[in-house]
């Protein structure tokens, strides 16, 4: 069972990741289209201030954001 800080470092941890593939300097032998697609994820990635409404709105989901 997914414990919502579990999922909430998930979301945190998916945009970190995504965010390195999209850089060459920190991963340079990742194939252009492995990179253009992370950047295209990176577009529609939820904020962390969207993260953190939500979890206001549904901490059984996310747990508090606040308090990492």
């Amino acid at each position: 069972m997914t414990l919502p800080y579990e999922r909430k470092n998930a979301v945190k941890w998916t945009q970190r990741f995504l965010l390195d593939l999209s850089t060459p300097r920190i991963t340079p032998r990742v194939p252009k289209e492995i990179r253009e697609r992370a950047r295209s994820l990176l577009r529609h990635y939820p904020l962390d201030s969207e993260i953190e409404r939500a979890g206001e709105q549904a901490p059984d989901i996310f747990g508090d954001w606040k308090n990492e």
